[in-house]
């Protein structure tokens, strides 16, 4: 299996994830969708390097020339609600994907916020038999989540070949979410970071990517509280 962290080389994609990162510029939610969109758009395009392709004589004004169009049939899936934006950034190069969507979320089970649980109730898909299924999530923490997902999604059937995209990573997660792929799947990540702190946290991360985008929630903590 291919772990892909595009933090090794130089490009762009450090002026959209130091704002992410940065406190101040995380004050405006806008920039930070906005930015998130962006980084998806350009791991679309790195990932859109390694699909097949098939060659189409395309007749012009003045004659014909023969161009590669990208032949698989590309599902792309995200985690709701905070791979909207990073899901976005995915259509706007892969123009003609179908769209996959699940409500897997992890929620704190106990008071200390220590320990995590996943909760999976929601899944709109088409079939990804025999298609490329990208799963775009930009946090893969504990994995557990995605993990989920990646089993609600492939229910329909067994992909061609599935890609995973997250905008941060961190090692832990990397491996709960290797032991749910096939052996031929890739992950891509914008950046691995050093791992979590207690409370499940990536670090040094940017926070809670859902919240930073559509704001604060309540719903995972009435659930720690009707315990």
């Amino acid at each position: 299996m291919q772990v892909i962290n595009l933090s090794e080389n130089l490009s762009v994609m450090n002026n959209f994830m130091a704002e992410l990162r940065d406190k101040k510029y995380q004050q405006n939610r806008r920039l930070f969708r906005n930015n998130v969109e962006r980084i998806g758009e350009i791991m679309a395009y790195e990932l859109s390097k390694t699909l097949e392709y098939k060659t189409k004589t395309v007749t012009t004004p003045l004659g014909t020339i023969d161009i590669p169009l990208i032949k698989d049939d590309l599902v792309v899936a995200t985690v709701l609600r905070a791979g909207l934006p990073f899901h976005q950034g995915f259509l706007n190069v892969f123009v003609k994907a179908d769209n996959a969507f699940v409500s897997a979320f992890r929620m704190y089970i106990n008071r200390e916020h220590t320990e995590v649980g996943v909760h999976t109730e929601y899944i709109a898909t088409p079939s990804v038999k025999g298609r490329t299924l990208i799963i775009v999530d930009p946090m893969l923490a504990t994995g557990g989540s995605l993990a989920a997902a990646i089993d609600s999604l492939t229910e329909s059937g067994k992909p061609k070949k599935i890609h995973v995209c997250c905008v941060i990573a961190a090692p832990e997660g990397i491996e709960v979410v290797k032991e749910a792929l096939p052996e031929d799947s890739t992950i891509w990540c914008a950046a691995i970071d050093n791992g979590m702190n207690e409370h499940k946290y990536i670090v040094p991360g940017f926070g809670d990517c859902g919240d930073l985008c559509y704001g604060e929630k309540l719903q995972s903590f009435r659930k720690i509280m009707d315990k």
